[in-house]
């Protein structure tokens, strides 16, 4: 599988989820701009048969290599981001796990027996990252449950393993070339965007700076009903030279935990 086969099934199943994504890329194309990726996210739990080196495989064994860690005290997460090793116009790929042994009982038992059920051939395959829930119909009991203490184990536990958001990057844009314009284009065409910790996450100082819109409400099937609740998002960063004219090339945790946010349940 080539690497452009990857990322087009990881974005039609993304614009397929959640329409709005595709409404702003189609935005930014009308308006003559030339969308460019600068990272995909996926999420999983840290159960080493799912865990970040589960789901990176795909991507290393097509020329990604690690680049950075990352470590999200409040939310209980580990992230490591990678990027290819000569394709520069490749998007970096990052990925988080949750600490579930930061949590409760019920939390950790919840999400042993929902990989449990899974063939463990069903890991090695590399259509992981493009099959969502494999652990069957959600349980919406369970889900608001997971959501008392964690937002993040909940949407694993409903949508699994795809893209949770793509990114806009704003360096390559042209009539849109600061995160200001983005925003202002984006609200003034009806989006809403994160807003926790403010709109514009980071600073031209940590040389990244990004924003993003609140995760699409999509329906979703449960046990015993059908029910709206937050998908996935779009996001747009903007990245700045370092001392050397090299354009930063990580990631801000204390940004991407505002980010993260993107996907919290919210009243429509």
């Amino acid at each position: 599988m080539t690497l452009d086969n990857i990322f087009n099934r990881l974005w039609i199943d993304y614009i397929n989820q959640n329409p709005s994504a595709h409404r702003v890329y189609d935005l930014f194309t009308t308006s003559g701009e030339k969308v460019i990726n600068d990272h995909i996210a996926f999420r999983t739990f840290d159960d080493p048969r799912i865990n970040i080196d589960v789901l990176s495989r795909i991507f290393i064994e097509n020329g990604f290599i690690e680049k950075g860690e990352y470590i999200f005290e409040e939310k209980h997460l580990f992230a490591k981001h990678y990027e290819h090793i000569s394709d520069k116009n490749a998007p970096r790929v990052f990925i988080s796990e949750l600490k579930t042994k930061d949590f409760s009982e019920y939390l950790q038992k919840t999400v042993k027996t929902a990989i449990d059920k899974v063939p463990a051939n069903r890991f090695k395959s590399d259509d992981l990252i493009f099959s969502g829930n494999i652990w069957g119909t959600p349980d919406y009991e369970t889900y608001l449950a997971l959501r008392e203490e964690s937002e993040y184990a909940a949407w694993v536990y409903v949508y699994g393993f795809r893209a949770n958001h793509f990114t806009v990057s704003i360096n390559s844009l042209k009539k849109f070339n600061t995160i200001e314009k983005v925003n202002d284009f984006l609200k003034d065409s009806g989006f809403v965007l994160n807003s926790s910790g403010g709109e514009i996450k980071g600073t031209k100082e940590e040389l990244l700076q990004q924003s993003s819109t609140l995760a699409d409400h999509v329906k979703v099937e449960f046990t015993d009903r059908v029910s709206s609740i937050p998908a996935c998002y779009y996001e747009f960063a903007q990245r700045y030279p370092d001392a050397d004219g090299s354009l930063y090339s990580g990631f801000i945790a204390k940004s991407a935990d505002k980010i993260f946010e993107s996907t919290d349940y919210y009243k429509k």
